[in-house]
């Protein structure tokens, strides 16, 4: 690999395309750093890292300096998503699929989430010991985006499979199999999603995101069938492993924070604020790609045409520069300006809706003020990806009295 950065310092262990990398806990790596080698040339990888809240806001704002269309992910090609396409392109995109994340859109679902959240709560509850991602943290966020995409609730569980599948493959142990299970689930879900897009187009109305999707048009311009695919895959694996990665996240600190868990079901106003100390906390997506498209200066380092940079959005989340007791859990952290949802042109779209789920599952856990505690004797289990990372299995057990 060509060198970049001959001064710099190296670390040990400090290898930002390896999975195992961000699922043992990569802070002590970031901290280092933020300090010595805020721009840090990774050999290995071929990528920089970009460690500091503030080179990752800069990159974030100069998509002309630093751009989309070389692909999000430093290590596969880039699909036919918005995610992978700089303005005016993505603008225009983004503004149709945007349509259906209206705040009107989003607000209306919130009576039927309230009651699923509460069904999801009352079934785990009443096990007594039970597993906190597997019984809700997983199920919830994808019914909610079934529900949004008009998938028919018999098929929720088949969108979770496949969603499962496809991000398992990018698992530090993945393997072969992992690779085939991965593809099949594309193949099926591809099928599937052929077969929805026909229906809608057949019938012409409907207020789901798919039928959104299928007649939006913009200065004449329409999704075709292979970006309404990819449109909706990124809809569906965003929605679904970010969010279920923040509640189960959200969900063990407060375990490990018991006075937080109790002040936060005994008042329910401290939600919001303790939402956006989760999504700081968690920040579930790890880095984004980035191609500079010129040579530039960032951090004291050479920036070279072509040279691809990570936005390390975990590291800007604790940055010291930014936020006070960045290594402390608090629910009523303010201000909190994290980037969990990104910055800048390619901001989640899904933010609001994201907002709404994790809310309204902790005011029904609030309604129903459990004694919850972490399961004696059960390890956690992390996933190991260096693109979303997050807790696998959470075992809690219901107090009595």
């Amino acid at each position: 690999m060509e060198e970049r950065a001959p001064d710099q310092p190296t670390r040990p262990g400090l290898r930002l395309l390896d999975g195992r990398f961000y699922a043992d806990d990569p802070h002590p790596h970031f901290t280092w750093m933020r300090r010595h080698a805020p721009v840090y040339w990774d050999a290995e990888g071929g990528v920089w890292g970009i460690a500091r809240y503030a080179d990752v806001v800069r990159v974030s704002r100069d998509p002309e300096t630093f751009c989309s269309r070389q692909g999000s992910r430093p290590d596969s090609p880039p699909l036919a998503s918005m995610i992978n396409l700089d303005d005016p392109a993505h603008l225009r995109r983004r503004s149709l699929v945007n349509r259906g994340f209206t705040p009107r859109r989003v607000a209306a679902h919130e009576p039927w989430l309230r009651t699923l959240c509460g069904e999801l709560l009352d079934r785990a509850l009443a096990r007594g010991r039970f597993d906190f991602v597997r019984d809700v943290a997983a199920p919830l966020p994808m019914r909610v985006i079934g529900e949004l995409l008009g998938i028919a609730p018999e098929d929720h569980d088949r969108l979770l499979g496949w969603s499962d599948a496809m991000l398992e493959a990018t698992s530090a142990s993945a393997g072969p199999e992992a690779a085939l299970s991965a593809a099949r689930a594309f193949a099926e879900y591809a099928e599937y999603h052929r077969q929805v897009v026909a229906d809608r187009r057949a019938r012409g109305a409907g207020e789901d995101l798919m039928s959104v999707l299928v007649r939006a048009e913009i200065d004449g311009e329409r999704l075709d069938d292979d970006a309404l695919l990819q449109e909706s895959l990124l809809i569906l694996v965003g929605g679904d492993e970010t969010t279920r990665h923040v509640i189960s996240g959200g969900m063990h600190q407060l375990l490990l924070h018991p006075e937080q868990l109790e002040a936060l079901l005994a008042e329910r106003a401290r939600i919001p604020r303790a939402v956006e100390e989760m999504l700081r906390w968690t920040t579930p997506i790890q880095n984004m790609a980035r191609t500079a498209t010129r040579e530039v200066e960032l951090g004291e380092q050479r920036i070279r045409p072509g040279d691809r940079l990570l936005l390390l959005y975990p590291s800007a989340n604790r940055d010291e520069a930014v936020f006070e007791r960045p290594f402390e859990f608090d629910i009523a952290r303010e201000p909190n300006d994290h980037l969990a949802f990104g910055h800048g042109a390619h901001f989640c779209l899904g933010a609001s809706l994201a907002r709404l789920e994790l809310r309204v599952l902790f005011e029904e856990l609030a309604a129903r003020r459990p004694r919850l505690a972490l399961a004696a004797g059960a390890p956690l289990r992390w996933r190991a990806s260096n693109f979303i990372t997050g807790l696998e299995s959470l075992p809690v057990e219901v107090r009595g009295g």
